[in-house]
């Protein structure tokens, strides 16, 4: 049995087909607001393009910092890396001098071979540290009290001392550069005699 065969289905397309421009038509009501949609998409591509661009500058800048920051640490670690190791080599500084106070002129002529190596080897240890950027800090008395390069162990009125001035030395200081590893330990005059 033949089934029907329905010809206005077939009809539309070929209309379609023979017209394509009045098919998709817009009415001249709805053109507007599609020129109104296109700007607005338009508007909003160019916002996320600024706040895209903004993100990407803000990136390059952090990214420019980091590199400028592990560069100074990188240069600060080659300068001030060994400040632990020259710190805890003070204290042999201190005992080596302290050895060579203790020892007067009758210890001197009794060991003379054990003074000398003691001078010796304190020679080297200040040798050794400079080589590597550390220096003394020696304060003189009648120097001005520095806060910042000397530590004031105590105070006292000395006649021919003024106020502020070191009178004694304790312990010499010891920098690293221009960083401080250990200040001058001194006693300061409290005020004029």
């Amino acid at each position: 049995m033949a089934e029907p065969q329905d010809n206005t289905a077939r009809s539309q397309p070929e209309d379609a087909a023979e017209h394509p421009a009045e098919a998709q038509a817009i009415p001249p009501e709805e053109q507007g607001t599609e020129d109104q949609s296109v700007e607005a998409i338009l508007a909003a591509f160019e916002i996320e393009r600024a706040e895209m661009r903004d993100r990407l500058m803000r990136a390059f800048a952090d990214l420019e910092n980091t590199r400028k920051r592990a560069e100074k640490d990188r240069r600060d670690a080659a300068i001030y890396g060994g400040s632990k190791l020259a710190r805890d080599l003070l204290p042999v500084h201190d005992n080596l001098s302290r050895a060579l106070a203790a020892a007067d002129e009758n210890t001197r002529a009794q060991a003379k071979g054990l003074v000398d190596g003691v001078e010796l080897t304190l020679r080297e240890l200040l040798s050794i540290l400079g080589r590597h950027g550390v220096e003394r800090v020696s304060p003189q008395p009648g120097d001005p009290f520095d806060p910042h390069m000397h530590e004031a162990m105590f105070e006292a009125p000395v006649p021919q001392f003024q106020a502020g001035q070191v009178i004694q030395v304790l312990a010499d200081g010891f920098r690293l550069h221009e960083q401080l590893l250990r200040p001058a330990q001194v006693g300061v005059c409290s005020k004029a005699g």
